[in-house]
Formats: C-alpha cells, structure tokens, sequence
C-alpha cells in the first residue's frame, strides 16, 4: 500500500469573473458546507469572506449552511443569506457536527464538495488548489497542518498536544499514513463524498437529548473507509490559523475522540460497513 501523498502548494489568488447559478442549469462545479452550532459571532465575517472569495473564480459554486439545531441568531444569519441562489440553509436538529456535516454532504450538489468550520481557520482559497488536484485524478484531499508547507499560527500548546496524541492513536489503530486526520478542511470528489457519507456508521443513533456542543471523531471514521474502498487520496499542507471561540473542549473531547477511533475499529470487526454502494462511485483509479 502506497503512503498518502503530500501535495506542497500554496493558495491561488488569481482573479476571475463570478457565476451565479440559476434554476434549471447544470450542478455547481463547487459545493462549500459549513458546519454551525451557535455561530452568530463568526458566522456572517465567514460568509463574507467565502461569497467574495468565491465571486472572483470563474466557476460556479454553492454555499451550504448546515445548521446544528442553534439556538442563538445563527438561523436568522443563514436564513438571510440563503436569499441568493447560491447560498442554501439547512436547518437541523441539533444533533452534534458528525451528523450535521454528514446531511450538508449529502445536501451537496457540487462536483466537488469541501467541508470547512465556520471558523474559516483555513482560508477558502484553498478550494482553488482542491479542485486541481480532483482534477488530476485524486478523489479525496486533507487539509494537514503537519509537515513541510504547512503552519499553524497561534494554536495554544496543549490543542498542539492534544491533537498529536491523538494523531498518534489513529495511526497505531485505525488510519495509518496520515498527518493530520482532525483538521476541518476536507474535500471529495461529488461520488465519493455520498459514498463514505453514506456507509458512515457514527452518530447515527442521536435520538437522546443532547446538549452543548458535541465534537467528534468523525473524520477518523470517513478516512477510514476511504483508505478501506481504496479511494486515491493526498494532503494539502495549509495555513491553519487557530480562532478564538473553539468548540473542542479538552478532557471530555479527547476522550470521546478516541472512543469514536475505537468505535471505529470495532464495527469493522463486526462488517457494519458495506461495501455494496462502492460500484456506485465510479472511480477508475485506486491510488491508495
């Protein structure tokens, strides 16, 4: 098995004319989910920032905001721009961001779909050298903010501690040959993504009432079954800036992190993850 190629790159900046998609035409060329539970602090900055970003690309795109059952302004915020046709809202119950990024995948249109925080910790201009490398025959890239090309700024020590301990644990039971599994920079070609989205077994039974934030190992069960179906993936060394305000907390997340790792490497000992729907994604090239 080959290991996960890095891909050194540094974002595009490079302007272009901005497409807007009207009903009846073809699927976005881009679909942007953004996670949020109470975001009303940062999410309108982050809008923003993707809309302009987005309008200067010669491509056409989709926003989707996936809203996790908030119960600040954050659905006012996303209902408000969900006025313009590339912008869609996806009011949910809350039911912790595992499942809220999983129904904005499946939401999503786009050619290829990235998923990022609403924390924009890494810059969208990312999405330009994403869609290269889809282009070029990779089916799954990871935003990594491990080795050269990649940078961390202002990450407090123990998140930095906390992360690599974690890190090191995926590797020694689940995914081996991975950076970075927890950064919240993901994309997948449009296939693929419903493919791993859809056999995802994690957090599927969230009937009891739920409270807080609720952040996850979920990313460490969806690489999972990309390594296992043999998709082609990369990293992509980013520029991660830490953002005041973070959901994760330490102690209680790192615990119920590795209890997902473990969760993970148990239902595949009992085959809870089918491979029927695989044929389905139509990937001639397995990489990985």
């Amino acid at each position: 098995m080959e290991p996960i190629e890095a891909v050194k790159t540094e974002p595009t900046q490079e302007p272009g004319r901005g497409v807007d998609m009207p009903d009846g035409e073809s699927p976005p060329a881009l679909s942007v989910v953004i996670p949020a539970y109470n975001e009303a602090d940062r999410l309108p900055a982050t809008l923003t920032a993707v809309i302009e970003f987005l309008r200067t690309r010669d491509y056409s795109w989709e926003i989707i905001v996936a809203d996790d059952g908030s119960e600040d302004a954050t659905p006012a915020i996303a209902s408000a721009a969900a006025l313009a046709p590339t912008v869609r809202h996806l009011r949910l119950p809350h039911r912790g961001k595992a499942a809220t990024v999983r129904d904005g995948v499946l939401a999503a249109e786009g050619d290829v779909v990235v998923f990022t925080d609403a924390d924009l910790s890494t810059p969208i201009a990312y999405v330009d050298r994403v869609r290269d490398l889809i282009a070029s025959g990779w089916e799954v890239v990871i935003g990594t903010r491990e080795g050269a090309g990649a940078r961390r700024l202002g990450e407090p020590f123990y998140r930095h501690l906390m992360g690599r301990a974690y890190n090191y644990a995926v590797r020694l039971l689940v995914v081996r040959g991975i950076s970075d599994t927890q950064c919240g920079f993901k994309a997948f070609r449009r296939q693929v993504a419903r493919d791993l989205f859809t056999r995802s077994r994690l957090y599927r039974d969230t009937s009891g009432a739920l409270r807080g934030p609720l952040v996850t190992g979920f990313d460490v069960e969806i690489l999972f079954l990309a390594r296992k179906g043999r998709y082609r993936m990369c990293e992509l060394p980013v520029t991660w800036h830490h953002v005041a305000g973070s959901k994760v907390r330490p102690g209680l997340d790192a615990l119920l992190m590795l209890r997902d790792v473990l969760n993970v490497r148990v239902n595949d000992l009992r085959r809870r993850y089918s491979t029927e729907t695989r044929a389905d994604a139509g990937c001639a090239e397995r990489g990985v």
